[in-house]
Order: C-alpha cells, then structure tokens, then sequence
C-alpha cells in the first residue's frame, strides 16, 4: 500500500510518544563556550585571570550579559599551583625570603595573578588616565586594612601595590582584640595583622611617600597626576576614609576628592547590574582568587575584574566627585548608576 503523507503521519506519532514529566523544566539549558582568551598563557598561573568568554552578546550598541542557572557558576577549586600571599611580604616585612618551606608555601608574586598578554589590548580603549590604583578597604567601625593595587592603564600590566594593615586609634585593646578575632581569626590572619599594624595617619603617610615615589601625587596638588582609584563601590572614598580621617584627627587628603566606581561602569558597559565584586566574577565566569574579604585579595580580584573589562573594550570614567573640599556633598557623573 502506498504511504501518503497522512499515513506516515498516523504511524510515526505513536512511535514519538515521550512522557513529558521525564523532561526538566525547572532549569534551562546552557550552551557554555570553553573557549579561552587569546591573551592568556593556560600552562602559567595567570591562566587564571580570565575563565572565559562572558556569557553575552555584543554589538556596537549594546552590550549584555546573559546568566545561567547556579550549577553552572558552582566555585572552581584553586589549582594546584595557587598559593596564598605572604601578608608580611605585601607589607614588606617578610624575613623569609631566603626559606625554602616558606616560599613553597606562600606566594611573594603579584603579576603572575594579574598577567594580560599583548594580543587582549586589541579592543583596548584610549584611557583619560595613565594608572589605575584599585582600592578596597576592609573594616566597618575603623579601617583595619588599606590595600591599593596599580596597574598600567594601557598595557594592563601590574606596576606596584601597596599594602598596610591599620591598628585602631579610638578602641580599647579589649575591642580591638575582639574585633580583629572576629574579622581575621577565622582565616588565621590576627598573627600578622598585630605584627604589622599602624596607626591610620602614619599608614597615610607612607602611602604618600608611595605616591611620591610613583610620581602620582606631589604634597600640595589638588588631584593625582594622571591616575584614578578605582573601587567596588561608593562607601571606601565618599564615606569611610573621611569618617577615619576624622577619627584619627587628620584633614581628609585632596587626592580622595574623586573615584571610579567599577560597579557603575560594568552596569553602564554590560547593560547589567551586579551588587558587588562576586556578582561580576560571576557574570565574567571568572573564578575568585584568595580570600573574600581579605582587602589585598579583594584589591587583586578587583583589578582582574578591571583587566577583562579594558580587554573587552570599556572606557574607566571618573563616576563620583566630590562638590568641594571639606565637603559631604558628591556629585555622581552616571545618570545609571548602581
């Protein structure tokens, strides 16, 4: 007998019958690109600085990011190779140096975390700076932790950091010891924060002697010289560094009068908001690096963050400015703004 088309049609579907319970539906299906940066060596460590493409669509008038379900996002385990960094060598304190069992254990090297390799600058924009420094402070009633990381604003490359840990000036030793068991026992950190804390005003005055030596500040200049702190939010510069200033009894430094925050240009550049910095390594698909909430490890992924988005052709502008010297008032650039 001949097949006609309704024939077929009358045998297939019973042999097409699918229980349709038997198909999730509660998560989508994600098609993930393995796909490496070209700018990044995967035999050395800084194949850690970018995962992989984010998950989004561009064209030259939008860009965006798509999500996918949490499995996908589930925590990388470090590598092998990753290590910790020595918290007494960011500081310049380290005696170890010379310690074999030390220095397998410890890591004493900042630009293998932060390497872009030259074929990621093609889609590098003109920056309106010559450095970034990423900032992000640690402690809520007084900075206990003051970490900057400096980056070259057109090669990407890392320059230098600078890194103190900050005793408080106006709690009792009792709080003080409560409160650094609080924050850093847990990650066994209260040793070399009591060895090397200082007290905020002289920590500001070895970070200008630092400026100084980078030729970003001169005492006496309104601004720095051609460079711009970038942070993770408002609060660092517009609130808790004028609110320890005036703790500790000093006038607030006129190189804190304006910022970049990441957080308004990747919501500006992506088309997509991210409360803080695990919300964009997550949106990046890139992995962490160290300790949450440790500030020389939150500085460094910052800085990562900051990388991939030069890489992916994002223009740093400043974002927030202050309305005058002395001044509470802030002026923020961004009509989008987190």
């Amino acid at each position: 007998m001949a097949m006609t088309i309704s024939n077929i049609w009358t045998w297939a579907i019973p042999k097409l019958k699918v229980k349709l319970s038997s198909i999730p539906t509660t998560k989508p299906i994600v098609f993930i690109s393995t796909r490496r940066e070209s700018s990044v060596n995967a035999t050395n460590s800084n194949a850690l600085l970018f995962s992989s493409q984010p998950h989004r669509e561009m064209n030259t008038n939008e860009r965006t990011l798509s999500f996918t379900n949490s499995e996908t996002f589930r925590a990388k385990e470090k590598p092998k190779y990753w290590k910790p960094m020595c918290l007494y060598y960011t500081q310049n304190r380290c005696t170890k140096m010379d310690d074999p069992e030390h220095l397998e254990k410890f890591s004493h090297c900042y630009s293998s975390r932060l390497q872009v390799g030259s074929d990621g600058l093609k889609n590098l924009q003109p920056q309106q700076v010559d450095y970034f420094l990423v900032l992000d402070l640690e402690g809520k009633v007084e900075i206990l932790e003051f970490p900057v990381v400096m980056i070259n604003a057109h090669s990407l490359e890392f320059v230098d950091a600078f890194h103190r840990f900050v005793r408080p000036t106006k709690m009792s030793e009792k709080r003080v010891e409560e409160y650094i068991n609080g924050k850093y026992g847990k990650l066994h950190l209260e040793r070399v924060w009591h060895d090397t804390s200082i007290p905020f005003e002289e920590m500001i005055q070895q970070f200008e002697n630092w400026l100084r030596h980078h030729q970003l500040w001169e005492k006496g200049a309104l601004t720095l010289h051609h460079a711009a702190f970038v942070t993770c939010g408002n609060w660092d510069v517009k609130t808790k560094i004028p609110e320890q200033c005036r703790v500790s009894g000093i006038k607030l430094p006129p190189y804190f009068m304006e910022w970049i925050n990441i957080k308004d240009v990747y919501l500006n550049f992506y088309n997509h908001r991210a409360a803080g910095m695990m919300a964009m390594l997550k949106g990046l698909s890139m992995p962490i690096i160290g300790s949450h909430h440790v500030g020389i490890d939150d500085a460094q992924n910052i800085t990562r963050i900051l990388q991939r988005m030069l890489v992916d052709g994002a223009l740093m502008q400043i974002t927030a400015r202050r309305t005058g010297m002395g001044s509470s008032g802030v002026k923020f650039m961004f009509k989008n703004r987190i």
